[in-house]
């Protein structure tokens, strides 16, 4: 185990570089049951409170269980007792959990806190009891085994060992690896690592339900034995707007390239229904009535497959280049736009960059979830920087799960938002597509045209 005081400040939050966290693959977003188990009240919130907001918020709310009853995070108190304490910090994961996901269900088995590993068979026969419960899909979110602190490392051995033995899927949340590790620290399993990136929402969300566990965050008196569990300095570790997880694979999500889009044509000339779907039909209609000017003067549009968006986009625009990584999207794209006389069309992998520019617009619709994330983070830097003063970005995506996809629309259009760092103009959210517009100008329709 490692030696450490929690009431100290620990490794300084700004120690953990932000180009490392944001270049860590993403994690797959859990699309079945998901059961969140802390250690101890409070776990679940600075562990894995960003993704039961994200679940809450598309109407998934995961199931927490909290294995201890918290009453020794104050050993020595001279104004509250441990049967007290566990009575307040019962009322404090109820709210806090409240404060991310209301609908989620809390259930405390009340282990006592610090006797965990002599408890071990016990707690061991209550999770099975509530993972029995479909477990083929269920998705446990423990605490790290690695974490440096004996009872996060029993509770994940068991859980571990339920996953393996019931069929669950397993991944683990860091909590005091914040504290003690550093970056260049061999305990640290980089390899493993796996980001979740949250909404704005979940992060403001997390911070109050954080704020809700009083009795870690804030002193109970002037007595040295009340001082808060968690120190100030290492609670700015969980204002990120990503939380990382262990995973137990080393092998990282990779780009869906040429050869994957080459196989998608010659099964079929239009894979995915551009052309004959009314859902796409709709979305392109969505897509074009976003764009915020009547006109551009040059454009780009990514991943253009048949040409179905390319023709509606080269009525507004003067020049248009058109691109695919497939040469036999690209045949189509050209057979159909052959009457219009506005449009370039490129073989290009967007993951090598933004070929030419600059562009007053660059359309991203149904590409992003084929790169990772590191590589999507590398494809915003290009667009942005071939933008023009007043350039414009529009993306649209599915939001359904797909197992081939490295990302989920979601993530992809948070990833985007984070690396191009660009004024949002127009958010449309449906349960089936995300569209998004960012602009290096960032005023609205009416006051562009005067209206307002």
């Amino acid at each position: 185990m490692v030696t450490f005081d929690g009431r100290a400040p620990g490794t300084p939050s700004g120690a953990w570089p932000g180009s490392r966290l944001s270049a860590l693959h993403a994690l797959d977003r859990p699309t079945g049951r998901v059961v969140v188990v802390a250690a101890h009240p409070d776990d679940e919130t600075l562990g894995a409170g960003g993704l039961i907001a994200e679940l809450a918020a598309v109407g998934r709310p995961a199931e927490v269980v909290v294995v201890t009853d918290g009453a020794a995070s104050h050993p020595g108190s001279p104004t509250i007792t441990p049967a007290a304490l566990a009575v307040r910090r019962v009322d404090e994961v109820r709210r806090a959990v409240a404060q991310l996901s209301p609908d989620s269900p809390v259930t405390l088995l009340g282990h006592p806190d610090g006797e965990v590993r002599e408890r071990r068979r016990s707690i061991e026969d209550d999770l099975r009891t509530i993972l029995s419960a479909a477990p083929d899909s269920a998705l446990v979110v423990a605490p790290w085994r690695g974490d440096g602190h004996r009872d996060h490392r029993v509770v994940g051995e068991v859980c571990a060992a339920l996953c393996d033995e019931l069929g669950a899927t397993l991944v683990e949340y860091p909590i005091w690896m914040w504290h003690w590790g550093t970056p260049d620290d061999p305990r640290i399993p980089w390899d493993l690592l796996r980001a979740l990136p949250l909404a704005d929402r979940s992060v403001v969300l997390k911070s109050r339900a954080v704020a809700e566990h009083e009795t870690q965050v804030a002193p109970l008196s002037d007595a040295a034995a009340d001082a808060p569990p968690l120190h100030r300095a290492f609670l700015r570790n969980f204002d990120r707007d990503v939380e990382l997880y262990v995973t137990g694979t080393t092998a990282p999500p990779h780009d869906l390239g040429a050869s994957y889009f080459d196989a998608a044509y010659r099964k079929r000339d239009d894979p995915w229904r551009l052309g004959s779907r009314w859902y796409e039909h709709r979305k392109r209609q969505a897509t074009l009535a976003a764009l915020p000017h009547e006109r551009y003067r040059t454009a780009l549009e990514v991943g253009c497959s048949i040409g179905t968006l390319t023709e509606l986009l080269a009525t507004r625009c003067d020049s248009l280049t058109a691109t695919d990584v497939a040469p036999a999207a690209l045949e189509q794209a050209k057979k159909r736009t052959a009457h219009l006389g506005n449009v370039d069309h490129l073989q290009h992998d967007i993951g090598e960059g933004v070929p030419g520019g600059p562009y007053d617009l660059v359309v991203l619709s149904e590409v992003g979830y084929y790169l990772t994330r590191p590589r999507l983070l590398e494809v915003a830097a290009s667009v942005r920087a071939a933008l023009t003063a007043t350039g414009t970005v529009v993306a649209c995506h599915w939001r359904h799960p797909v197992p081939d996809h490295p990302l989920g629309g979601d993530d992809v259009h948070h990833v985007l938002a984070a690396g191009l760092g660009l004024p949002s103009v127009v958010q449309h959210r449906e349960e089936d597509f995300l569209l998004d517009v960012w602009s290096r100008d960032p005023r609205s329709v009416a006051r562009r045209s005067g209206l307002a």
